[in-house]
């Protein structure tokens, strides 16, 4: 910025330059102040450690030690006695066939809702209806199946009245290992629907713009674009599904009283049963099993979803 000296003549008029200030020299770095935002972690920390990380290690203890706390191998010996193994392969088909049916279901529902808008009642109330029966289970949802499907159930008396079909005619099925196909696809789907409808809403208009521009047609959009791109999130999905209902015990519980055809209700008989005193310590090696499953199904579902998140982002 210039200014005119007023004590000159205008023939000697010299501009005078104001010079800019200085900077500032830097504020002397002081002692760095402590960081406690990880205090807000605590509470979560504590919870984690108290319900997961402390069951995982009083899991592995149990299993490795008698009755007498004495090291011994002999519960981990069990996981391949022919009844154990006959509980671990009940509970993977019925996982394997209760996932796929959920993901399949639950990936057509999204399909279907795909065109409809997100803040629509219709979309808003299938969102809102899947986060609830994806948490229902145990004896609410042994209730509501024995009181619809039941032996005296409403829709199969409708079923007995009107068509004369007795679906119990081979035996009460609903009861035993069957029964909890149903039970579990109740729950699935909804859950489907949860992780798999964000991966469908994430394909981009632009794709299939492109697609159709290139020489192709909407139907062939989806094997030679959209299910490449979809199915690491499925796969992601499918394993949550299968997780899901590997571990799941309290349904079966209320539903299957009698006998122990899975890993959950078979832990529970090593717990609980009076004729099988002294191997209460095979429940931890079961655990142990069911622990080592899980985990390869979850290590695999987190390195799929991350493949899949590349193109989400």
């Amino acid at each position: 910025m210039t200014l005119l000296d007023p004590g000159v003549g205008p023939a000697t008029d010299r501009p005078v330059v104001l010079a800019a200030p200085e900077p500032s020299a830097p504020a002397p770095r002081g002692a760095r102040r402590p960081d406690w935002a990880w205090l807000g972690l605590l509470p979560f920390a504590a919870y984690l450690a108290a319900f997961l990380i402390l069951p995982t290690v009083l899991t592995l203890l149990t299993g490795l030690f008698d009755g007498d706390g004495a090291v011994t191998g002999e519960n981990l010996a069990g996981l391949v006695d022919p009844v154990i193994l006959a509980t671990f392969w009940n509970s993977t088909w019925v996982s394997l066939l209760t996932a796929a049916i959920g993901a399949v279901v639950g990936a057509l529902v999204c399909l279907a809702l795909l065109g409809l808008p997100e803040t629509g009642v219709v979309r808003t109330g299938v969102d809102a209806a899947s986060g609830v029966l994806a948490q229902f289970g145990g004896v609410m949802l042994a209730f509501v199946l024995i009181a619809t499907i039941g032996t005296q159930g409403v829709v199969t008396g409708i079923l007995r009245e009107t068509l004369g079909w007795d679906i119990f005619a081979g035996g009460a099925w609903i009861y035993g290992l069957p029964g909890l196909i149903p039970a579990y696809i109740v729950f699935q789907v909804p859950l489907m629907i949860l992780t798999f409808m964000p991966a469908l809403s994430a394909l981009k208009p632009q794709w299939a713009e492109a697609h159709l521009t290139l020489g192709g047609t909407r139907l062939g959009f989806w094997p030679h674009i959209g299910v490449p791109v979809l199915a690491p999130s499925f796969l992601a999905s499918f394993l949550l599904l299968f997780a899901n209902s590997f571990s799941s015990y309290a349904t079966a519980a209320a539903l299957a009283s009698q006998g122990s055809q899975i890993v959950p209700l078979q832990i529970r008989t090593a717990l609980t049963s009076e004729t099988l005193l002294g191997r209460e310590n095979l429940a931890g090696a079961l655990a142990l099993g069911m622990i080592v499953v899980v985990a390869a199904v979850m290590t695999a579902y987190s390195a799929i979803q991350r493949r899949a998140a590349r193109w989400q982002s």
